[in-house]
């Protein structure tokens, strides 16, 4: 596996540097053209429009796939499929739940959930994963834990991310680094005889509330895969936990999120690991577990693997969901500026660009095909993100205004032709918009029932939500790569309405 600790920020700026500049030339040239040479603007932006439809046809498509296995995987009852499964019984789950400053019932609901799995909770083991600079808070929340659930599970274990360590961000990934270090010696004391290859981590959030067939399942295709150390596994990851309370932007971003991974789901060959996933226990220490200076955790710890194994590592779809809260605030705008902080560090998975670059140099065990495959689709998913909505709903128009008083046949069809384009397009906002309300979890008591009619209606704010909350972070991020100016882990803050 390359040493990736000599890829760290700053060593290879011409990487760092490459996805900010393609995004700022493509807006600047857009400007520019949209003054000086309307026309030639007006003809790349059909040709983008009509580009964006074509994605959009595609990820319909591929999301009608992915719903209708959703809708299959969701109807088998997996625990008893995996009875019939030789060897299936020697399964284990250690699930790591990294917390910061969240409260105990944020914590007691995501182990209610793990008790309730239909799966044996007695071959489930738990990782508290505690903050030392959160210390006093996280002690009660481990005390009560033990208390309440000592005897449902295998096992509880507890471990505490110390505050300061050297070469460290401070975040998710440093905590499940020290946590992953620390239950690997806790682990071999407790079941000495469990062989690494039985045991499936599931890396939550804490907040998540897996479905109760989650792990069943999981068990199953863990047990069934012809090679299941070399793969990990990725749920359709919901944020509806407090969905109804939340406000619409925060909504639609979060549903937009869901949609984007369903589509991935069903291409696997293009999928990397996000948010709560699951892999393998041996994988993980063989890579010497989760990266400790970087932002991206979730998605690093797939290239980690990918770049060990020499390319021969994939991803695993799993149709089942594992819901999480959106994210929320004491106040509308603190709730808006949390989801464009949280749509920012996602975005910083353009950090895992210059070290795939460099370690696909230096690694002549993966095919030249499949390195540019890699490369390509991270480049393009990148600028495409910060791009998209800007070119589509704001400078796509631009030139049209310039352009006033030319006769060309070109130019007096472009606005009929955009429309065209932008009205064939909206299936994708219709599809979405459908889809969301069967994903919705039981409305609360509390809220009024029109409330099914604005999670509908909400729908026509995508154009800005897709920019200011789309765009805009992918932007932020990338420029402030390009400049150096390196992120820090922004914890989301969790709250939960009962």
């Amino acid at each position: 596996m390359p040493d990736l600790s000599t890829h760290a920020y700053g060593t290879h700026r011409a990487w760092e540097i490459l996805p900010g500049a393609l995004v700022w030339g493509t807006l600047l040239a857009a400007l520019v053209l949209s003054v000086w040479a309307p026309t030639v603007a007006i003809v790349l932006i059909i040709i983008f429009d009509l580009g964006w439809l074509f994605r959009v046809v595609y990820f319909v498509i591929h999301l009608f796939a992915a719903w209708r296995e959703y809708g299959r995987v969701t109807n088998v009852d997996w625990q008893a499929k995996l009875a019939t499964v030789p060897g299936a019984d020697r399964v284990r789950h250690l699930i790591f739940l990294p917390t910061y400053k969240e409260d105990w019932d944020i914590v007691r609901d995501t182990l209610s959930s793990l008790a309730a799995a239909k799966f044996p909770s007695k071959r489930m083991f738990i990782v508290l994963a505690g903050e030392g600079r959160d210390a006093e808070r996280f002690h009660k929340v481990a005390e009560r834990a033990e208390r309440e659930f000592g005897k449902v599970f295998g096992h509880i274990f507890v471990t505490e991310h110390p505050a300061g360590l050297p070469d460290e961000i401070p975040g998710k990934g440093s905590n499940l680094n020290w946590a992953g270090n620390a239950v690997a010696k806790l682990l071999a004391d407790a079941e000495p005889d469990l062989a690494d290859e039985d045991v499936v981590v599931s890396a939550f959030d804490v907040d998540t509330i897996a479905h109760p067939q989650y792990f069943a399942h999981l068990a199953y295709l863990y047990a069934t895969a012809p090679n299941p150390t070399r793969t990990s596994f990725q749920p359709v990851a919901l944020f509806s936990n407090n969905i109804w309370s939340s406000p619409a932007p925060v909504r639609i971003a979060a549903f937009g999120t869901t949609f984007w991974l369903l589509g991935e789901l069903a291409r696997p060959e293009r999928l990397w690991t996000f948010s709560s996933h699951s892999m393998p226990w041996k994988m993980l220490k063989d890579v010497g577990f989760w990266q400790k200076d970087i932002v991206s955790e979730d998605s690093r710890i797939f290239l980690q693997a990918f770049l060990h194994y020499h390319g021969d590592y994939r991803v695993t779809p799993v149709f089942l969901p594992v819901s999480m809260d959106t994210v929320t605030g004491k106040t509308y705008v603190e709730a808006l500026v949390a989801l464009y902080k949280q749509q920012r560090r996602w975005a910083w998975g353009v950090e895992h660009l210059p070290v795939m670059i460099e370690a696909f140099k230096a690694d002549p065990k993966i095919s030249r095909a499949r390195k540019a495959w890699y490369v390509f689709n991270h480049i393009e998913g990148m600028y495409t993100w910060a791009t998209a909505p800007l070119l589509i709903f704001l400078l796509g128009w631009l030139p049209l205004r310039f352009a006033t008083g030319q006769g060309s046949a070109l130019v007096q069809a472009a606005p009929f032709t955009l429309e065209v384009i932008m009205r064939l397009s909206m299936a994708g906002v219709f599809v979405s918009a459908g889809l969301s309300l069967a994903l919705l979890p039981p409305r609360p008591k509390k809220t009024p029932s029109h409330r099914w009619a604005t999670m509908f209606l909400q729908w026509l704010l995508l154009p800005v939500t897709f920019a200011v909350f789309g765009a805009f972070p992918a932007i932020d991020a990338q420029t402030r790569m390009m400049l150096g100016k390196y992120l820090g882990f922004d914890v989301t803050k969790k709250s939960r309405a009962s």
